[in-house]
């Protein structure tokens, strides 16, 4: 199966330039706990998250009105393309810790964004009478090394 299968097509996306307070009024009214920073051909160049927003705020103290978004969003941009298999996209989501991938089209322009969600609902999702358990292993794979050392799979002896 291929990305562009699953993919959430409209997504919503802010510019460095904007302030903090812009881009969490677009998480609040979306809602989503994420979104792309592009620049002015829609390329990808950064990825803010809702914990970013928090994290500004607490380490700077000033108002996110005040602050803009190229100071707290994550520079180190993955992603993949519409014609990608999810299998693919999930390993790279697994190799570089990630919940999303923002997927592009050959100019490198946003056309979409794969999440982890997006895979965890395909993998739940009846297929001729059973399950995909690759993707769904595939899943699980994805999650526990997003959350390596911050979880404990074993309570402490």
């Amino acid at each position: 199966m291929k990305v562009e299968q699953i993919m959430n097509r409209d997504v919503k996306t802010c510019r460095p330039q904007d302030s903090l307070n812009k881009a969490a009024r677009i998480m609040w009214e979306e809602p989503c706990g994420a979104v792309p920073v592009v620049d002015d051909l829609r390329r990808p160049i950064g990825f803010l998250t809702d914990r970013d927003i928090c994290m500004a705020a607490y380490t700077q103290g000033r108002p996110l009105e005040e602050m803009r978004v190229e100071i707290a969003m994550a520079h180190k941009v993955v992603s993949c393309t519409a014609e990608d298999d999810l299998s693919s996209a999930a390993q790279l989501m697994r190799q570089n810790r990630t919940r999303r991938l923002p997927v592009i089209d050959r100019d490198g322009a946003l056309v979409g964004l794969l999440s982890l969600d997006d895979l965890a609902c395909e993998a739940a999702r009846a297929l001729r009478g059973g399950v995909n358990d690759e993707l769904r292993n595939l899943v699980l794979e994805v999650h526990l090394s997003i959350n390596r050392g911050r979880v404990r799979l074993h309570p402490p002896a």
